[in-house]
C-alpha cells in the first residue's frame, strides 16, 4: 500500500470518477474562496456519519434526508464556509433545499442527489442568494486534477491555518484503488465528531451498506479518538463516496481488507492533522490509556483527561503536574482503584499506585516543551489499550474564540 500525508510536495492519490471546484461567493468576510463542489459525474455510493449534537444545522438535516431518499446514492456535494446555517429555523432549511435544487438544476440531476455542508458562525441568516449567484462559476471550474483538489481543501477552511489532505492506494490484481480524504477543523473538536467536515473519496466499487460498515470502524478509531476543546459542533459530517471507477469490487478477494486499511490510514492522518492544527495549539499530545476493561472505558477516561482545562493549561506551560491527570481519571465516572493507577510522562514514571514516584522534574519539563509527546496512564483494570490525540489550551485559543463573531 502507498500512502501520502499532508505534505503538498507529495502528489495525492486521486480516485477516478470525481471532479472538484471552488470559488468565492462572498460568504466569508475575508473575501477568500468559500464555496466548493465535488461532483461524481456518473454517481457514487455513499455512507456518512453526522454529529450527535442535538442542535443540528440545516445542511445536516437535509443531507441525512437526501441520503435516505436516494438510498445512499450521491451525485454532488456542495460545501460553503463562513456561515454554519445553524439555528436559522425554517429559513435555514429552505436555504439548504434551495441550494441543492439550484445545483441540481445546473448538473441536470434531482436535488436529493446533492449533499449540502456548511461551516462557520452559528445563528446568522444564510445568504442563499450569494451562493446561488456563484454556482455558474463554481460549476464551470470543475476539474479532476490535484490543483482542483487542493483549492477545494482551502475553500472549506475557517479558523484552520492549513489545508488537510491525505491519500492511499492499493492494488488488487492488476488494478489499483485510491482513497483520498479532505478535511477541515481546528476548534470545537471532540469525540462523536466536532466542527469538522471530512470528505473521503474512493474509486472502489462498493454498496452504501459496505461503505457504512467500513466508515463506522474507521471513524471510531480516528475522529472519535481526538479532542481539541471538548465541544461537539452542530455541523459535523464525515462523508464517504465510492465511484466504482477502478473496476475493483469490494467483495473481491483481498479488496475488503485492503480498503479498510487504506480508509483507516487516511482517516487517522486527517484526524492527526486536525489536532495538530488545533486553535492556538502548541503541543500534540498522544494520550495512551492502558489496562482498561474495554474501549468504552478507555475512551471515557481519555476524554476526561483531554478535556480538563487544568490538564490542558499545564501542558501549555510544560508543567509535569501529574496530579491533574490523576484527578481527571478519578472524575471520569469509571470505578478505578487509585492504588492501581500509574502515570508516565514520556519514558519517566511520575506516579505509581496513585502516589508520587521520584522523577527528574527538569527533564520532564524539557520533554513537555517538545512539539509533540506521549502521556501514558495505566489503570490496572484489564488489557485494553487506546491512543487518543489531543492538545494543550493556550491564550491564543482564547483570543481566536473571543473574537470569532466580531
Amino acid at each position: 500500500m502507498s500512502t501520502q500525508g499532508p505534505n503538498e510536495e507529495n502528489p495525492l492519490h486521486i480516485p477516478q470518477g470525481f471532479r472538484f471546484a471552488s470559488t468565492t461567493a462572498g460568504i466569508k468576510a475575508s473575501g477568500r474562496a468559500d464555496l466548493a463542489l465535488v461532483e461524481a459525474p456518473l454517481g457514487a455510493s455513499a455512507a456518512a456519519v453526522f454529529t450527535k449534537n442535538r442542535v443540528v444545522a440545516a445542511p445536516v438535516t437535509v443531507g441525512r434526508a437526501n441520503l435516505r431518499r436516494t438510498k445512499g446514492r450521491v451525485r454532488a456535494v456542495l460545501v460553503n464556509a463562513g456561515n454554519a446555517n445553524c439555528a436559522t429555523g425554517a429559513q435555514g432549511l429552505e436555504a439548504s433545499k434551495t441550494s441543492c435544487k439550484a445545483l441540481g438544476g445546473a448538473l441536470e440531476v434531482a436535488p436529493e442527489f446533492v449533499i449540502p455542508s456548511s461551516t462557520g458562525i452559528i445563528g446568522v441568516p444564510f445568504p442563499t442568494e450569494k451562493l446561488v449567484t456563484a454556482l455558474p462559476a463554481l460549476v464551470a471550474a470543475r476539474a479532476s486534477g490535484e490543483t482542483a483538489v487542493r483549492e477545494f481543501a482551502k475553500a472549506i477552511m475557517t479558523t484552520d491555518t492549513q489545508q488537510k489532505t491525505a491519500s492511499a492506494e492499493f492494488a488488487v490484481g492488476k488494478k489499483t484503488v485510491a482513497v483520498m480524504g479532505v478535511a477541515k477543523g481546528s476548534g470545537m473538536i471532540h469525540p462523536n465528531l466536532a466542527t469538522m467536515l471530512v470528505y473521503v473519496f474512493t474509486d472502489i466499487d462498493a454498496s452504501p451498506v459496505e461503505l457504512q460498515g467500513a466508515l463506522k470502524q474507521a471513524v471510531d478509531q480516528s475522529f472519535n479518538c481526538i479532542s481539541v476543546d471538548g465541544d461537539t459542533s452542530t455541523n459535523d459530517t464525515v462523508l464517504l463516496l465510492a465511484s466504482g471507477a477502478s473496476g475493483v469490487k469490494h467483495g473481491q478477494r483481498g479488496a475488503e481488507k485492503a480498503f479498510a486499511a487504506a480508509l483507516q490510514e487516511v482517516c487517522a492522518s486527517l484526524a492527526e492533522q486536525i489536532v495538530r492544527d488545533g486553535e492556538g495549539a502548541q503541543h500534540l499530545v498522544r494520550l495512551h490509556i492502558e489496562q482498561a476493561k474495554n474501549v468504552t472505558e478507555a475512551r471515557t477516561i481519555a476524554r476526561s483527561i483531554a478535556n480538563s482545562p487544568l490538564v490542558k493549561t499545564a501542558w501549555a506551560g510544560a508543567d509535569p503536574n501529574w496530579g491533574r491527570i490523576l484527578s481527571s481519571v478519578g472524575k471520569s465516572g469509571v470505578a478505578v482503584d487509585p492504588a492501581k493507577i500509574n502515570v508516565h510522562i514520556g519514558e519517566q514514571q511520575v506516579c505509581k499506585g496513585g502516589m508520587a514516584y521520584p522523577f527528574d522534574e527538569q527533564s520532564a519539563h524539557a520533554y513537555l516543551k517538545q512539539r509533540e509527546y506521549d502521556i501514558r496512564v495505566e489503570l490496572g483494570r484489564g488489557k485494553t489499550k487506546l491512543t487518543f490525540l489531543t492538545c494543550d489550551l493556550t491564550t491564543e485559543y482564547v483570543h481566536i474564540n473571543a473574537d470569532y463573531s466580531t
